[in-house]
């Protein structure tokens, strides 16, 4: 089930809710109780781990291993390093 994201317009509360995509929108917030909750449009945010097809079918070379490297991004010359 995806995570749907709503902001309230007259507080500015903001929320996620797991729901089926035939339940009806959520309206009240549950905050100020206003009829004003407005569903965000968001992107998911996720990623798949294993060593199933996902992992290693569209990879070559040395990013077919990412799930077991999560402890640093690979980066040239030391980029990411400068960035965090």
């Amino acid at each position: 089930m995806p995570i749907d994201e709503y902001q309230c317009a007259a507080c500015g509360h903001q929320l996620e809710t797991i729901q089926n995509f035939s339940d009806a929108p959520l309206v009240d917030c549950p905050c100020c109780k206003s009829p004003e909750l407005k569903k965000l449009l968001s992107v998911p945010g996720f990623r798949l781990k294993g060593g199933a097809w996902y992992e290693t079918d569209f990879k070559t070379g040395a990013k077919k291993n990412l799930a077991s490297g999560d402890s640093a991004p690979v980066c040239a010359g030391g980029a990411c390093a400068a960035a965090e």
